[in-house]
């Protein structure tokens, strides 16, 4: 029986991009069941904030800065902080999370999800914007045109959304968050930051018990 690890993840969530150095390595140590077809990894789209052309409240940017230097503090984590000064925030996800369902389509998911990353944390642009996921979508080698054509049908069609409704369903309410689905059941494993190795052992204990 082939179980499914279920990440849910937003974009332009601080603590998935604080997580992504650990999520990394335990996709790496879990390399040989995914190739043996034992586990396969299913993102999954959580979807922070709707469409907002509203700016962000100066407390809601202090409480968000906040927590970057929070992260960075704990993890390491590198941001450009210029963010803060010389962008207009808006309280606003579900642009992004389109981007990495458009890009799903490719088989470009995570690329798109580093490109914004990267873009958003580092670069101090605002993946709120439509152009700076299109430019995301060019570097990763979409066409630009296209992307923003299946941009608009994703929104039109509430697919998102949907995907958002979908991942609540099954308790993910909080991001990252990872699940083990085996057969019907599905069980939450608990996020560690810093050290994959305790994760990794969780989902190899549910893994083993099912097999016995």
């Amino acid at each position: 029986m082939t179980a499914t690890l279920i990440y849910c993840y937003d974009p332009m969530c601080s603590w998935c991009w604080g997580f992504r150095p650990t999520w990394t390595a335990l996709q790496k140590a879990l390399a040989k069941r995914i190739d043996r077809e034992d586990l396969t990894i299913q993102p999954m789209l959580g979807g922070l904030a709707p469409d907002s052309d509203v700016p962000m409240p100066m407390e809601m940017r202090q409480k968000l800065e906040a927590t970057w230097q929070r992260i960075a503090s704990e993890l390491g984590t590198e941001f450009n902080y210029d963010f803060w000064r010389h962008t207009e925030p808006r309280r606003s996800t579900y642009p992004a999370n389109r981007a990495c369902l458009v890009a799903r389509d490719e088989n470009l998911e995570m690329e798109m999800y580093h490109a914004i990353q990267k873009a958003y944390y580092l670069e101090a642009k605002n993946p709120s914007d439509l152009d700076v996921l299109a430019d995301c979508a060019e570097h990763i080698g979409l066409s630009r045109a296209g992307f923003l054509k299946s941009m608009d049908y994703i929104k039109q069609h509430g697919l998102v959304e949907e995907e958002i409704e979908n991942a609540r369903h099954l308790g993910l309410n909080s991001f990252p968050s990872l699940a083990l689905l085996i057969g019907e059941k599905l069980i939450n494993i608990p996020i560690n930051y810093q050290d994959h190795k305790p994760v990794q052992a969780q989902i190899e204990h549910y893994l083993k018990e099912a097999d016995a």
